[in-house]
């Protein structure tokens, strides 16, 4: 079952990429208390999360922020090791990359994809949410091979 607007989003582990190596981060402390813009690519490195879907974010993020987002985060089925340097290659300190590795928390939202047809395996969907305190605010889910609704600029017309 897919998770819906004004659900609670599952506490699932994600592992970020810190100076002495990965740092785990539980969802349910990282979205407490706060407002968070956070999309999902299929991989860190691939051509429309890298041309379009990260660098969207990036240059939108101030926008976002004055529009009452506390944090933005991407995710991926990657390990932090690969988001961290995905980060560093085409980020910025304004998008924490939270690495879904053995993608629980996509495969908890009910928001996976199968890429094998592309070597990939098992994957997130690209897709957008904002959650406020843990819950599901507003959710853009895309369609296969789609960057449409998950896109930065089409959270900041909503917000």
């Amino acid at each position: 079952m897919t998770i819906a607007v004004g659900q609670k989003v599952p506490d699932a582990k994600f592992m970020k990429a810190g100076e002495a190596g990965p740092e785990a981060v539980q969802a349910a402390d990282f979205f407490a208390g706060k407002r968070v813009a956070l999309f999902s690519v299929p991989g860190a490195f691939t051509p429309t999360c890298s041309a379009k879907h990260l660098p969207g974010y990036v240059e939108k993020a101030a926008d976002l922020k004055a529009k009452g987002i506390d944090e933005i985060a991407c995710t991926a089925v990657n390990d932090a090791f690969v988001m961290g340097a995905w980060g560093k290659a085409a980020g910025s300190a304004d998008v924490i990359m939270l690495g879904d590795g053995n993608g629980e928390f996509a495969s908890a939202l009910g928001l996976t994809m199968d890429g094998s047809g592309f070597g990939l395996g098992q994957r997130g969907q690209r897709f957008s949410m904002v959650v406020n305190d843990g819950v599901v605010e507003q959710l853009n889910v895309e369609g296969p091979g789609e960057f449409k609704v998950s896109s930065a600029e089409h959270m900041l017309e909503q917000l």
